[in-house]
């Protein structure tokens, strides 16, 4: 089926982005995107259902009715922090304003919502350290989870996982972008494509942001990682991470890194302003190239685009994360539920399209006039949404950076 017609998107206009029909069917590999939205619809209705209790006890307490509270049990005011990453920076300070007085006109409750926004390694090293008490966490990628709690049982001494449910807000695959020009030249499918143009003496310019300090650049890397070794980043173990083959590998990938930084949306603007010859492959969010392709193509007559790995790729999908943690009291894991409930309502969602985000809400039609190749970027994902890696093996790619990263940078 072919959606055809429509007025131009307002974020079209912002963008610069030409519309034209696109296959109205996105579908995702090894059926991952199906497993997000399942456990994300699960917790929608928990929402759901939690508010219609809630809002039932609070009438019944209003009017006289038989169910009793402590004192001071009933609040007219929660006050709740989000701990979050730059990446939805815009989107979720759009709506949360919104959420608040959506929340007081719906309970009669004052909310406030405070942000914290950081890289997603420096919101893991704040939970653990105790500078940051978050009602709500989301890192950038569920990859994280595993790793935060690993680290929390392991620096706490505590025996339980401190992210144990979690729902997906917004959907973003982690892609290899170059100039269209240099990926017609080169044949470039995924990462081991360049390790071969590096064997053959092709003198490009590469980057990512640092893993120690990106989420961005940590996908990449584990992807870098997982081709040389051959497997998809679930199954790899510690020993692949030692590995003298692959080592060379992603060490020889590396060689042609010209940039380290802390964020992808530096290299999508990067290479908008300063062309093709500045960098030639780059590892980034599919919103980044979103947001650049049009403009690098007004400017050089060559569009930035995604490639998608064919061997796989990781899906930042910035989990909503309610912690269990003794801090996180019951009003606030009610009004956490409510918040999650209303970034996941169709039009949130389609707000945070105007960002450059898939929905992770499947009711929410993906926008074909921001999703199609004159974009840079495909409707329909076709290769595999690959897993996250375990926690111990997270950590030891960060180990393994330390011998594979150009020093030279």
């Amino acid at each position: 089926m072919e959606c055809e017609g429509g007025v131009r998107h307002k974020a079209s206009k912002k963008r610069g982005i030409n519309k034209i029909p696109k296959p109205c069917i996105v579908t995702i590999e090894e059926g991952r995107e199906t497993l997000f939205i399942k456990r994300g619809y699960l917790l929608l209705l928990a929402g759901v259902l939690i508010g219609f209790l809630a809002f039932s006890m609070i009438s019944l307490l209003y009017s006289g009715g038989r169910v009793q509270y402590g004192e001071g049990e009933m609040p007219n005011l929660i006050e709740i922090e989000f701990l979050y990453t730059s990446e939805k920076q815009g989107w979720i300070e759009e709506v949360t304003p919104k959420f608040e007085e959506w929340f007081k006109v719906r309970f009669g409750i004052d909310i406030r919502v405070r942000l914290v926004v950081t890289g997603t390694h420096d919101t893991v090293n704040r939970i653990l350290d105790g500078s940051e008490r978050p009602t709500v966490w989301s890192p950038a990628s569920s990859i994280w989870i595993p790793y935060l709690n690993m680290k929390w049982r392991n620096v706490t001494g505590n025996d339980y996982d401190i992210a144990v449910d979690w729902t997906p807000l917004v959907l973003s695959p982690v892609v290899l972008a170059s100039w269209r020009s240099h990926i017609e030249k080169w044949n470039i499918t995924g990462f081991m494509d360049l390790y071969r143009l590096a064997k053959e003496g092709v003198n490009f310019k590469y980057g990512h942001p640092d893993p120690l300090l990106s989420n961005g650049g940590a996908m990449t890397v584990i992807l870098e990682f997982a081709e040389a070794a051959g497997k998809r980043p679930e199954d790899l173990t510690i020993e692949d991470l030692k590995n003298e083959t692959v080592i060379e590998i992603v060490k020889t990938i590396e060689s042609k890194a010209i940039y380290y930084g802390k964020s992808t949306g530096f290299f999508g603007a990067w290479a908008a302003e300063n062309g093709p010859d500045a960098i030639h492959f780059f590892g980034i969010y599919e919103n980044v190239v979103l947001d650049n392709s049009f403009k690098a193509f007004k400017k050089w007559n060559d569009s930035i685009v995604a490639v998608y790995p064919e061997k796989g790729t990781l899906m930042s999908d910035h989990p909503f994360v309610i912690l269990n943690a003794t801090w996180v009291n019951r009003w606030q894991r009610f009004a956490a539920g409510q918040y999650l409930f209303f970034l996941l309502k169709p039009e949130n969602q389609e707000l945070a399209q105007r960002h450059g985000f898939r929905p992770a809400n499947s009711g929410v039609p993906l926008d074909q006039e921001l999703f199609n190749p004159s974009n840079g970027v495909q409707y329909e994902i076709r290769v595999p949404i690959l897993k996250p890696l375990r926690g111990e093996v997270m950590e030891a790619i960060f180990t393994a950076w330390v011998k594979v990263r150009n020093t030279g940078v």
